[in-house]
C-alpha cells in the first residue's frame, strides 16, 4: 500500500491529462471547484456573530472548532519571552537566521519619499504605513512559526507600530512554544489564541479583548480566506486569495525524478484543498515522477494528506514543448512553479501567472517558505493573475502633499476653470477666479 492508496488506483492519486496535439489547451484543463456558496454562508454567519456578541461569540466558536476555550485569549508578553528561551536552541538559531533574510528583503522594498514639480506645482509622496497590522497564523493541525516571520516582518520593514497575531489554541488551549518564539523573534506585539474566521472577524471589528487593525494578512485554509474577502472593506486586505498550497513543477528528461516527486508533495503535505501538478512533455519523465511519488509517499508522515491532496487535484499534463507548459502554468497561476528542466529560460520566460518562481534543481519551494526572503504568503486560487506576494506595500497607504505658487495657479488656473465649468461645478470654478486666476475663461450658457 502507499499511503493508504494501492499501486492499482495510484493513476486516480495523479491523474494524467495529456495535451499533445491540443490546440485550445485551456478548454481541457480541470478548471478549480468554485467556492461553495454554503461556506460562505458560514462564515458571513460567523463574521456578524463576532460583531454582536465579541468575546463570547469567539469563545462559541473557538469550543466548536478547536474543542477548547483558552483561560485568556491574549497571551502575556512575559509567555513569548519565555517560549523563547525555550525551543531548542538549533531550532532558535534557524528561526533567527530566516528572520534576518526576511527582514532583510523587505526592508530593501521600503521606497524613498519622491518629489515632483512641473509649473510652479510641487507634489511630495510617500508610503505611510498602517498603525496596526493585524498577521493570521494557521494552527491546530501544527505549528507554522515560518509564517509568523513571513507576515509580522514585512509589517515591521514597513514601519507598522503596533503588530497583532491570531493562531488557533492546540488541544491544551496553549499556543505552540515555537510559534510564540517566533513572535517574540519577529517583534510581535500581541498574540491571541484564536483561529479560523472568528479571528479574522475579531481583527476586523474588535472584541472586548482584541482590539481592531487597519490591515489583515495571513494564509489560511478556505474559510480565513473566505473570511478575509467579507471584511475587505471595512479593514485592508491584500488582493490575493491566500488558501490552500498549491504547487506546479514543470520537468524534461534531464530532470531527477525523486526531486520533483518530493517537491510535489512539499506542498501535498499541507492537506486537502490544495493542488499538485506536473507537467512535461516528456512522457518517460512522466512515468519517471509518479513512480518516485509512490516509493516516497511509502514512508510520508503524512501520507493520508498528500494522498488526499492528489486524489483531489493531482494531475500529470502531457504538452507538446516548453511554450506549451508556459501556457498552462498561466492557465493555472499557480501559488508555486518550480522549473527544473535543462533551460528552465524557455518556460520561464513565457510565464506571466504566478506567485513565486523557483528555477532549477537546487531551488526547492521549500527555500522560499522559510529563507529565501520574499514572503511565503502568495496568491493561491487563480489570483495570481493579478496579485502577488504580500510585501511592504500591503501595510501601507501612498499619501502626497501639493503645493501651488503663483506661477503654478496662474499655469493651470484656466483649465481647472474650464472643466469644472464643463462638469456644472460652479464652486469649483469659484476656488480659482476668487484666487485672481481663472478669468478669461470661456464660460458655458444656459442654452448650451
Amino acid at each position: 500500500m502507499v499511503g493508504g492508496y494501492g499501486p492499482v488506483v495510484l493513476g486516480v492519486v495523479l491523474d494524467r491529462v495529456d495535451l499533445r496535439g491540443v490546440g485550445d489547451i485551456a478548454a481541457c484543463l480541470p478548471r478549480p471547484e468554485p467556492v461553495p456558496e454554503g461556506s460562505v454562508t458560514a462564515v458571513r454567519e460567523i463574521i456578524e456573530a463576532v460583531r454582536a456578541d465579541g468575546d463570547a461569540a469567539l469563545a462559541r466558536y473557538t469550543e466548536q472548532f478547536d474543542g477548547v476555550v483558552p483561560s485568556t485569549w491574549r497571551i502575556p508578553p512575559a509567555e513569548m519571552a519565555a517560549a523563547r528561551d525555550r525551543v531548542d536552541p538549533s531550532l532558535r538559531t534557524a528561526l533567527e537566521a530566516a528572520a534576518d533574510s526576511i527582514a532583510e528583503f523587505h526592508q530593501g522594498q521600503v521606497s524613498k519619499e519622491q518629489t515632483h514639480s512641473r509649473q510652479g506645482i510641487s507634489i511630495r509622496s510617500w508610503d505611510q504605513p498602517v498603525g496596526r497590522a493585524g498577521c493570521y497564523v494557521p494552527g491546530g493541525r501544527a505549528a507554522y512559526p515560518s509564517t509568523v516571520l513571513m507576515t509580522a516582518l514585512p509589517a515591521r520593514s514597513a514601519g507598522v507600530e503596533e503588530i497583532a497575531l491570531c493562531v488557533p489554541p492546540g488541544p491544551d488551549g496553549r499556543v505552540a512554544d515555537v510559534t510564540l518564539a517566533a513572535a517574540a523573534i519577529a517583534g510581535v506585539d500581541e498574540v491571541y489564541a484564536v483561529g479560523g474566521a472568528q479571528a479574522i472577524a475579531a481583527m476586523a471589528y474588535g472584541t472586548e479583548s482584541v482590539g481592531s487593525v487597519d490591515v489583515i494578512v495571513g494564509p489560511g485554509n478556505v474559510y480565513v480566506a473566505i473570511a478575509k474577502q467579507l471584511v475587505a472593506g471595512s479593514v485592508g486586505v491584500p488582493a490575493a486569495f491566500a488558501g490552500p498550497s498549491e504547487v506546479v513543477v514543470v520537468v524534461d528528461g534531464a530532470t531527477p525524478a525523486e526531486y520533483a516527486a518530493v517537491d510535489l508533495i512539499v506542498q501535498a503535505e499541507h492537506g486537502p484543498d490544495g493542488l499538485a501538478w506536473l507537467i512535461t512533455w516528456d512522457a518517460g519523465a512522466a512515468d519517471a515522477v509518479t513512480d518516485a511519488v509512490a516509493d516516497l509517499l511509502v514512508d510520508a508522515p503524512r501520507s493520508d494528506d498528500i494522498a488526499a491532496t492528489f486524489d483531489r487535484s493531482g494531475h500529470v499534463v502531457l504538452v507538446d514543448g516548453p511554450e506549451s507548459a508556459a501556457e498552462v502554468v498561466n492557465f493555472i497561476a499557480p501559488e508555486h512553479l518550480q522549473v527544473m528542466t535543462e533551460s528552465p529560460e524557455v518556460v520561464i520566460d513565457g510565464v506571466q501567472n504566478a506567485g513565486a518562481i523557483f528555477r532549477g534543481p537546487l531551488a526547492p519551494a521549500s527555500i522560499g517558505d522559510y529563507v529565501a526572503g520574499p514572503s511565503h504568503v502568495l496568491p493561491t486560487n487563480g489570483t495570481a493573475r493579478f496579485a502577488g506576494a504580500l510585501s511592504v506595500r500591503d501595510f501601507t497607504k501612498p499619501m502626497h502633499e501639493i503645493s501651488v505658487d503663483a506661477e503654478g495657479l496662474a499655469a493651470v488656473g484656466p483649465h481647472v476653470a474650464a472643466i469644472a465649468d464643463a462638469e456644472g461645478l460652479d464652486a469649483h470654478a469659484q476656488s480659482i477666479r476668487l484666487r485672481g486666476f481663472g478669468d478669461g475663461v470661456q464660460r458655458g450658457t444656459d442654452d448650451e
